[in-house]
């Protein structure tokens, strides 16, 4: 039932957009007509061979018959056939020899072209009948067709780009167990000696789930194409109705329909990712933006740019004594700092809060502008992630135009102009001469690069915010003279991961994350300012959580509670080494997601 509803919505869904899975079929479809024609080519070669094998031992019995004939030798035809098989195999016993010259021309002859054709002939048959089916199959039977019995509380993924590459990253880091589900067994040998965790098996197959343990697992990412992920949330329903699915989605359509299937959290990457290259460019203009919770316990950022914040120090804002909110770091151009009193703020500078719902309404109406920081865009690139950011910048009152290649992409509701974002002239109609941000969209990493160094030449004042697909490719577009950079896979990365851990761990950004942890022992009843814990693993407490009391920037004179958990903020690497030096703190999450029933 569930699978034939499944296989309804897919068609459904085909008329939205997309690559359709009957489309998927027929190159699976071209590949199986391809390999039965390749053996049938194989095949017929080894025929012709054969028969050639037959007339040339035909041949030269008979040649060798007369010529004995002319040196009054009889010998009968069977003989014949040895001495053929003999001499052209280079296995002449000397048994039988001719005396005559011409006999002895002929024993060459046939010597010759024996050797010669065996080499093609035994080595072709070998190698295509014998050695590559051996090694077809030990390549077939390199990855495995199921997880371990004992594997629980996994995440199972559906395919591997950046984005998986990066969950991946962050499970590591968290002693989460995973596996890949790849439908290929070339690519599946390939990522298994790579050292992936990976699985043969069909998507759309609940063997396949079965075998990867999905009744057990913790959460399963679908980021195929929106009519595959359909039918891989309805395979899995149909196994596992309780387990927890995030799925991607590229038609806005397709939303609906994921959610009937059964998947609990549709993630629109490339909508995500241009809201928050939208706000980047806006600056965030004083205002909050909440990032994720803790209890009752918000983690927001908010841009200083065009507010009186330029220019202060965090010591001269004193937002702890006149709001109780708390500032866990300063994020500049990829770089975080840990708040400290003399910290100067830039307009570049993007703050990292910490506070209650109330509290962070404060900040807004204290320090939100009324009007955009940015009053008018260029937007490079016009595909999804591009239109996203102009729907964002719209709802905020801000004027935007769009550069892109390719006319077909005109959206109505949207200002175009089309033509090639290297051309100077071309970014002189789109207004790059008045626009306050630079948007660069494009899902080239290089041509992202390029844009950057060469809109920041031609705008040294303006914002530039860009995309980097890949996360070492951030750094690069900063040097190139980017004010803020989003990674796609970072982003994307984030929503599924906040999602499924964000009771423990939430990804703030590229790099930096919030964290909960039971009170080590080792810092039970002692105070934050005798641990140093900062310079011991560059973690800085945000708050104590006490259950239904969380405290945000607690007293770093007042003791730690035993039974209290802590809040804590570090780059990848001070979380890995709080792990290290408090090895006993951490604890990962064993059982996965569960979905409510309706």
């Amino acid at each position: 039932m569930l699978k034939s509803l499944g296989a309804t919505l897919a068609q459904v869904s085909q008329r939205i957009g997309g690559t359709p899975d009957s489309m998927l079929a027929d190159d699976e479809r071209t590949r199986q007509v391809a390999r039965r024609a390749e053996r049938r080519r194989q095949l017929k070669t080894i025929v012709v061979l054969l028969v050639a094998f037959v007339v040339m031992v035909a041949v030269f019995s008979t040649v060798f018959h007369e010529l004995m004939d002319r040196e009054d030798r009889s010998f009968s035809w069977p003989t014949s056939v040895y001495w053929t098989l003999t001499t052209m195999t280079t296995l002449g016993f000397g048994d039988i020899t001719f005396e005559s010259d011409a006999g002895r021309v002929f024993s060459v002859i046939v010597l010759l072209s024996g050797s010669a054709f065996l080499l093609v002939m035994l080595p072709f048959v070998f190698i295509q009948f014998v050695f590559i089916p051996w090694m077809n199959d030990r390549e077939a039977r390199r990855a495995p067709r199921r997880v371990s019995e004992a594997t629980a509380g996994h995440l199972i993924l559906t395919a591997l780009g950046p984005v998986e590459e990066d969950v991946i990253e962050h499970a590591t880091r968290a002693e989460v167990p995973y596996v890949v589900i790849v439908d290929d067994v070339e690519a599946a040998g390939r990522l298994h000696d790579a050292g992936r965790r990976v699985m043969v098996g069909p998507l759309d197959d609940p063997t396949t789930y079965r075998h990867a343990r999905v009744e057990s697992a913790a959460l399963v990412v679908a980021t195929q194409n929106d009519q595959t992920n359909t039918n891989i949330a309805f395979t899995v329903r149909e196994i596992a109705p309780d387990v927890g699915i995030v799925a991607s989605a590229n038609a806005p359509a397709a939303v609906d329909i994921l959610e009937i299937a059964g998947v609990d959290r549709v993630v629109q990457l490339g909508e995500v990712l241009g809201e928050a290259m939208a706000k980047r460019a806006l600056g965030l203009a004083g205002t909050t933006h909440v990032i994720g919770t803790f209890g009752g316990l918000c983690i927001a950022e908010a841009g200083v740019v065009g507010t009186e914040l330029v220019g202060q120090t965090l010591g001269e804002m004193r937002l702890r004594e006149r709001m109780n909110v708390g500032i866990i770091g300063v994020w500049e151009r990829g770089e975080f700092t840990v708040a400290a009193a003399d910290t100067e703020l830039r307009s570049t500078s993007l703050l990292i809060l910490a506070g209650n719902p109330d509290e962070l309404a404060a900040f807004d109406d204290a320090y939100g502008l009324d009007t955009p920081a940015a009053p008018s865009a260029l937007i490079i690139g016009g595909g999804r992630v591009g239109r996203a950011v102009a729907a964002t910048l719209s709802a905020e009152g801000v004027a935007s135009t769009i550069v892109e290649q390719l006319p077909e992409r005109r959206r109505e509701g949207m200002r175009y102009v089309i033509g090639d974002a290297a051309d100077r002239a071309v970014l002189e109609e789109a207004g790059i001469t008045d626009a306050g941000s630079i948007l660069i969209t494009t899902h080239d990493d290089n041509v992202n690069v390029y844009l950057t160094r060469y809109c920041r030449g031609l705008r040294p004042d303006a914002r530039v915010v860009s995309r980097s697909r890949l996360d070492r490719n951030v750094s690069t577009l900063y040097r190139a003279g980017a004010d803020a950079v989003l990674s796609y896979a970072a982003t994307g990365s984030a929503a599924i991961w906040n999602h499924f851990r964000g009771d423990e761990t939430l990804l703030v950004a590229h790099g930096l994350n919030v964290f909960r942890s039971p009170m080590p022992a080792e810092l039970a009843g002692r105070t934050l300012a005798e641990s140093h814990l900062h310079r011991r693993t560059g973690c800085n407490v945000v708050a104590v959580d006490r259950g239904d009391d969380v405290r945000a920037n607690p007293d770093p004179y007042a003791p730690l509670p035993a039974d209290a958990e802590l809040l804590l903020v570090a780059t990848d690497a001070g979380e890995s080494s709080f792990s290290n030096v408090y090895p006993h703190a951490r604890r990962r999450v064993t059982v996965g997601l569960r979905r409510q029933r309706p």
